[in-house]
């Protein structure tokens, strides 16, 4: 793969320091800098702005079926190596994170095999952490 940039998202969270708390102690992102109304946060390697948004009528997430499960859209998150992922599902369930959709393998033996896992935010922006077995095989068909 060539040499990939970090990528910069910035997403609406409605409260500020349950998130800030979220990414940081949960999740392991480092902070950068902030003020009354967002967060940097490095989102492993990648630069995430949390910015503070009223919180306004619950709007549901939409979802797709994929593999018989219900992915919601949208969604973001990172690829990560194969024994971090299954080190951070471990922390996630022993912090009793709810998941959207429970870590499992896709496309088993197959080129393409992945983990993945979905869960939520305090704000309800939907997460997806996946890995590859063979991370050249990300663009696999």
């Amino acid at each position: 793969m060539k040499n990939i940039q970090p990528f910069h998202l910035a997403v609406p969270v409605h409260n500020l320091e349950a998130c800030r708390t979220f990414y940081l102690e949960i999740l392991g992102c480092e902070q950068g800098r902030s003020n009354d109304t967002w967060v940097d946060l490095d989102f492993y390697g990648h630069q995430l702005v949390i910015h503070y948004k009223p919180k306004t009528e619950q709007e549901d997430l939409h979802h797709n079926p994929v593999d018989g499960k219900s992915v919601p859209v949208p969604h973001f998150g990172v690829i990560l190596e194969w024994e971090d992922f299954h080190k951070l599902a471990t922390r996630l369930q022993k912090k009793e994170i709810e998941f959207i959709i429970e870590p499992y393998i896709r496309f088993e033996g197959q080129p393409g095999e992945q983990a993945t896992m979905f869960f939520k935010d305090p704000s309800g922006n939907a997460l997806e952490f996946k890995s590859f077995k063979d991370p050249a095989q990300i663009f696999a068909t």
